[in-house]
This record gives C-alpha cells, sequence and structure tokens, in this order.
C-alpha cells in the first residue's frame, strides 16, 4: 500500500457506506482476527460488522447507560465498554446473548481511556477523576490504582508488559504492569500548548513509537524510549475541538487521521511528509479511523461507517 519510501503503490477508495446510526459513532474496534468490526454511537447503538462480506450483522442497545469506547476482549464474542450517561461504570457484555457478564465499577467522573491488554484479560481505564485503573476480567475489583495530577490517556504496549499514560496533555508516563505501584520507570516531558487536550494515545505495532492525539489541529509522534518528537503532524481541519482518532498502519510506517471536512490524511512516520489526502465523502467529522490488523482495509466514522479498499494501480 503506501510503500516505505513514501510514494504510494496503491490508493483507497470507499468500498461501502453504512448508514445505521442517527448520531455520531464515538467508538469502533475491530476484532483481533479483523473478520468483524463492532461500533459504539452516541445513539445508544452497538452495531456489528462484518468485514468479509461487507454488512451489518447485529444491532444491540445500551439505552439506559449509553454507550462509548468499546472494546473486543479475547474471549470470542465479548466486549468492555464505558457508560456515557447514570454512572461512570464500565461493562462487560457477551453479544452472544446480549447479557451483561460483569460490571467494573470505581470509576467517579467519565472515563475518557480504555485499553484492552493485547496478552490476557487485563485492561486499563482511564478518568476525568484523575485516575487510572487496572482491571482483570475475571474480577469486579479494581486491581491497581493510580492518582494522576490531570487528565489520562492511557494504552498499553503491543507485547502488554508496559502501559503508557500522558497526564495533563504535558507528560507521557511509562509504567511496568508488574511493577506499576513502584511508579513509572519513565516520564517524557513535552511542550504544554494550551491550545488543546490530548485525547488519545497509542503505540505502534512494533513498540518503537507512541501517537498523541489532540483535540487541535496537530498530532505528536515521539519515540517510545526516548520520548523525543520525531514529527508534529498538522494541515488537517478542525476548528471546532472534535476528538479525532489517529491510528497507525499495521507495519508502523504511517500514519493517518480524519478531519472535521471528511479527509483523511496520511503521513509517512519515517520521513514526516504527507503522502496522501484521501476523500472519505464523509458528512461530519471523522471521529474514529482505523485499519484492520489482518487484511488490507480499513475503517473511518462520523454517523455513518465507511469501509476502504485498496485500488491497485498498474
Amino acid at each position: 500500500y503506501f510503500r516505505r519510501d513514501g510514494v504510494l503503490s496503491c490508493c483507497f477508495r470507499v468500498a461501502k457506506v453504512f448508514r445505521e446510526n442517527s448520531d455520531k459513532i464515538n467508538c469502533f474496534d475491530f476484532s483481533p482476527n479483523g473478520e468483524t468490526v463492532i461500533s459504539s454511537s452516541d445513539d445508544d447503538s452497538i452495531v456489528l460488522y462484518d468485514c468479509q462480506e461487507g454488512k451489518p450483522k447485529r444491532t444491540l442497545y445500551s439505552k439506559k447507560y449509553g454507550v462509548d469506547l468499546i472494546r473486543y476482549t479475547h474471549a470470542a464474542n465479548t466486549v468492555v465498554y464505558s457508560s456515557n450517561k447514570i454512572d461512570d461504570t464500565i461493562r462487560y457484555l457477551s453479544l452472544h446473548d446480549n447479557k451483561y457478564i460483569r460490571y467494573f465499577p470505581g470509576h467517579s467522573k467519565r472515563v475518557v481511556a480504555l485499553s484492552m491488554s493485547p496478552v490476557d484479560d487485563t485492561f486499563i481505564s482511564g478518568s476525568l477523576d484523575k485516575t487510572i485503573r487496572l482491571w482483570d476480567l475475571r474480577s469486579p475489583n479494581c486491581q491497581g490504582l493510580m492518582h494522576l495530577q490531570g487528565k489520562p490517556v492511557c494504552s498499553f504496549d503491543p507485547e502488554g508488559l508496559i502501559f503508557a499514560a500522558g497526564v495533563n496533555s504535558e507528560m507521557v508516563k511509562l509504567y511496568d504492569l508488574r511493577s506499576f505501584d513502584k511508579g513509572p520507570f519513565a516520564t517524557f516531558k513535552m511542550q504544554y500548548d494550551r491550545t488543546c487536550e490530548w485525547t488519545g494515545l497509542k503505540f505502534s505495532n512494533d513498540g518503537k513509537l507512541i501517537l498523541i492525539s489532540t483535540n487541535g489541529s496537530f498530532i505528536r509522534l515521539i519515540d517510545a524510549f526516548k520520548g523525543v518528537v520525531m514529527h508534529t503532524f498538522g494541515g488537517y481541519a478542525n476548528s471546532k475541538a472534535v476528538t479525532l482518532e489517529a491510528s497507525f498502519t499495521p507495519d508502523s510506517q504511517f500514519i493517518m487521521i480524519g478531519s472535521e471536512d471528511g479527509k483523511i490524511h496520511v503521513w509517512n512516520g519515517e520521513s514526516g511528509i504527507k503522502v496522501a489526502v484521501l476523500d472519505g465523502k464523509h458528512t461530519g467529522p471523522i471521529t474514529c479511523l482505523q485499519f484492520n490488523p489482518k487484511f488490507m482495509t480499513f475503517a473511518s466514522a462520523c454517523s455513518n461507517m465507511a469501509f476502504w479498499l485498496p485500488t491497485i494501480d498498474d
């Protein structure tokens, strides 16, 4: 696809658009095998899509509590998600029979980050209550608690051995999962930018890079070992401080983000050069964007969900 030298060896086109939602899609997640994608929306619905057949399979509802930050677990047909109404409990749902398996109470304000371990049943959550909590799917009790100085964003690394916390939109702290109670083993301080907040943090699949999303019109790529800012990517529209999801391609070579005008911007992570702007024909800001972990496709979402396929040019 986008070749390593930054030349497009193929482009992507929107293959299908789904209009299953009446409000914005706030999150989606591909299954580890890449065969399905599940979305959560501000209209309180959970939609399961079949990626191979390219069609929606099922719609479930979480009318009472709302649904946000939906994530597949490693068990087949189960997800965790945060609530955006009534309380701030995290819920563990079986898609098979649409029944809750477990609840994870503890946060006292809205959950703004949720990351599943790539290797086991551990997950972490970050909240506006200025804490990060560590959980195990098998127990409703919090397994660990970190008090921070501000709003956190957090994510596991690809090996599930460490996790990163972005705190107060100015610091990245790295924790060893086995000894997180001893505090971070590394802290990287960034230049604070009062014009925007950090809204997300992701590791590249090779574990070497960390991508920081903001609600401004730039994202930052940092070296995961040294904490050095390698590139700041900008030049995309986000005038209303919308939370836009940025993502790596699975080969860790390229970084993609949507914008408020329905376009997707792509950069080469090594050179920092913008290599493509793709028109998603989205009707609103592209709040969610992720590459399929196993197949050469990606998805983007506003209140509509779009599946993208490569168009190979000879």
